[in-house]
């Protein structure tokens, strides 16, 4: 019979060099297709994660005229904006706790109960009339979408070996950036529909969808080889134990690092920019939010693509194959952020949008996948959870603060100038990230 500290050494082991992805070994060119099946079922929850979001960004004029403290206050845009950080900060802590209940229990139920509770949020949106009500709508949004990311990317990571799994993170970004799109035409379904139609039809979608995906979604196996109850009499210990070991990690630092700087003029780029274009430019609602999510919404889908695709490829030839893709993205997104604080037309806004979205893609199909290859299995969600709780928490700072900026009138440039100059330290922090030795390549 194996001795506790005989079991505690091969958790260890196992944790650190995560090798017992169930059907899907680190090292396989294969991957069975129930791996894939989980990731087009993660799809549209995906797509409703952030087209719930993205449309209080493009419906922010009906949502103002209808909230009768907007029009009552004389600083609307920091009002504003301190409802969009206020989304963010809750978001940002409760990713901590999502991702370690994740590690510590369930992927498959973590990911179903929050699509549920946040799509029957979304729901109550729809009927608040007050900016306190607005204020707790969005915080309890953010509490219950804080559970599905960190879950979600590290199911797939479970599911996929190093041969699949920044196309497969791919995939389920694009879905995101569909979402993103979907949401860019609510300011059109506000003008039609009214803005609270399209919260109330989203919210009742998503609590139906997550019945079936609970009954179809799997925990891949990820200790197989321990026996179940010796594996849940020590979860509880490998997730704090889990948890310090990341954060005394350097690389693991480093990549939390990298992830922040370059979020922050992401959420601008994504809250604000429908307003900007508005303001600047003299387009209308609908346009507007078209206009700011679509052109480059979809560029992030053809760099996601081309990313993964890469990213996988670069990985037979040398294990920060990853590393050097994503830093290839991030090199495209500083003249883009640049370009758009700089742009005197919306025609080179959205060429510079286009670019800011070619890099996203190849930066954001990659974080979870570098993540796998310097934190183990059991340590996945809970580090992607404490990303998203640094990542948001300055992307609320960064959503407050230039609302601020607006209301003082600070030159676009300016602000966009100081989120380029993030985004080329990022360079130097993701190149200066180590792999662990015992991460292999797959060499044709």
């Amino acid at each position: 019979m194996e001795t506790a500290e005989g079991l505690k050494q091969r958790v260890q082991a196992l944790s650190i060099y995560d090798q017992t992805d169930q059907g899907a070994n680190e090292n396989s060119k294969t991957t069975p297709s129930w791996a894939w099946l989980f990731v087009l079922l993660l799809m549209p929850v995906a797509l409703l994660n952030y087209l719930d979001r993205q449309m209080m960004a493009t419906m922010r004029d009906s949502v103002m005229e209808s909230i009768p403290e907007f029009s009552q206050s004389d600083k609307p845009q920091e009002m504003w904006g301190i409802m969009l950080g206020q989304f963010k900060w809750v978001y940002a802590v409760f990713s901590l706790i999502g991702g370690a209940i994740a590690d510590r229990f369930s992927r498959r139920w973590t990911i179903c109960a929050s699509l549920f509770a946040w799509s029957a949020i979304t729901w109550w949106t729809g009927q608040v009339t007050s900016y306190q009500e607005l204020l707790m709508a969005r915080s309890l949004m953010g509490v219950s979408e804080a559970f599905y990311i960190p879950a979600a990317l590290a199911l797939i990571a479970d599911s996929h070996s190093v041969a699949t799994r920044s196309k497969a993170v791919g995939m389920h970004q694009m879905a995101i950036y569909l979402g993103v799109i979907c949401g860019g035409f609510g300011g059109y379904a506000a003008s039609y529909y009214g803005w609270r139609w399209a919260f109330i039809t989203c919210g009742i979608i998503g609590m139906l969808y997550a019945i079936p995906l609970a009954t179809v979604l799997r925990d891949p196996a990820r200790l197989d080889s321990l026996n179940a109850s010796s594996l849940h009499s020590s979860r509880s210990k490998d997730v704090g134990q889990g948890f310090f070991a990341l954060l005394s990690n350097p690389s693991f630092l480093l990549l939390v690092a990298y992830f922040t700087l370059p979020a922050m003029a992401g959420w601008v780029v994504r809250d604000w920019m429908p307003a900007i274009l508005k303001q600047r430019y003299g387009l209308g609602q609908g346009a507007s939010g078209v206009t700011a999510t679509l052109y480059w919404q979809v560029a992030a889908i053809v760099g996601a693509a081309i990313g993964g695709l890469l990213a996988d490829r670069s990985m037979r030839v040398t294990q920060r194959g990853r590393i050097y893709v994503s830093a290839l993205g991030m090199a495209m997104i500083v003249p883009a952020i640049f370009g758009v604080g700089n742009a005197t037309s919306v025609t080179m806004a959205v060429a510079f949008l286009i670019l800011f979205g070619l890099g996203w893609g190849l930066f954001d199909c990659n974080n979870m996948p570098i993540l796998s290859q310097i934190a183990g299995t059991s340590q996945r969600a809970t580090g992607y959870g404490i990303m998203n709780f640094v990542s948001i928490s300055f992307g609320g700072l960064a959503d407050w603060g230039f609302g601020r900026l607006q209301d003082a009138k600070v030159p676009l440039n300016v602000s966009f100038g100081a989120f380029a100059m993030l985004a080329i330290i990022s360079i130097g922090l993701v190149l200066s990230i180590r792999i662990s030795s015992q991460e292999n390549t797959i060499r044709s």
